[in-house]
């Protein structure tokens, strides 16, 4: 199947602002581009690409003072099958890890291990394999925390939402990798497209969406504690420690977000030239 997706982003910046962005498709999903993932400057302006540590595709832009309209719109091929599931396994002992995979046992900005270490192993140390423990672990977070846009703000960390059981998916995403490296289970996080595809639409504005990967049987796999069952369409645009790393826009000055539209719809089957 085929996916339409963008956005339009506008800023509005009282004077000359750097900004770092990470907007587009993740490298291993280029392949899967039928049109370009090319982002849009009005007012034209340069931007100069790089890759950073985690692999992720960034510009640096310095965003002229006045209003600044960011957009992209592209179209996707997608397999249409659901997010892969993790075989029964036993998680993979630490000393046997990869070395670059160690950084996502660490506590980060989000996600602090140390305060939820003691009810990490308490609530899961009894839960044996590695997988089964990660679905513990979404089920948990699904269950604990309400989901709801009121409830975002940009300082929340994993233990506010452990302790106030509110947030949004980049919330469910920052518990449930903090309690999985509680559990010497490597896990990042991910940001993305994820539309209403297979699943009723939701009523709620599109947004980016945030999920997690966990290292097991010595390959990454894909969860979602937000929704906590597989979800068709996911477009990984960038993977990090936590949200701090794959922030859409990371900017150096005072300015302020004046319009936000995300788009992320499957075509028709009559557009892309499937058959049934």
């Amino acid at each position: 199947m085929q996916i339409r997706a963008g956005y339009e982003i506008v800023y509005d910046c009282p004077a000359p602002t750097p900004m770092l962005l990470v907007l587009n498709v993740h490298p291993s999903r280029e392949s899967d581009r039928l049109t370009p993932d090319r982002i849009e400057f009005d007012p034209p302006l340069e931007a100069n690409l790089y890759h950073d540590m985690f692999g992720n595709t960034c510009h640096r832009i310095l965003a002229p003072a006045g209003r600044l309209r960011i957009s992209t719109a592209f179209v996707a091929r997608d397999s249409g099958a659901p997010d892969e599931q993790a075989p029964e396994t036993e998680q993979v002992p630490v000393e046997l890890l990869p070395s670059e995979v160690l950084v996502y046992l660490l506590g980060s900005r989000y996600c602090e291990t140390d305060r939820l270490s003691d009810a990490a192993w308490s609530l899961f140390g009894h839960v044996q394999g590695g997988s089964a423990r990660v679905r513990a672990i979404c089920d948990f977070v699904h269950d604990r925390v309400t989901f709801g846009y009121e409830y975002a703000r940009p300082t929340k960390t994993a233990w506010d939402v452990y302790m106030e059981r509110q947030g949004v998916c980049r919330d469910f995403a920052h518990l449930a990798v903090a309690l999985c490296r509680c559990m010497n289970i490597p896990a990042r996080y991910c940001t993305g497209y994820l539309g209403d595809i297979g699943v009723p639409p939701s009523d709620a504005p599109m947004d980016f969406s945030g999920w997690f990967e966990v290292y097991l049987g010595g390959r990454w796999y894909t969860f979602d504690a937000r929704h906590n069952a597989p979800r068709i369409g996911r477009i990984l645009m960038a993977r990090g420690r936590d949200a701090t790393d794959v922030a859409i826009a990371t900017t150096f000055g005072s300015c302020t977000l004046g319009g936000f539209q995300v788009v992320t719809d499957q075509l028709p089957a009559e557009a892309d030239g499937s058959v049934g």
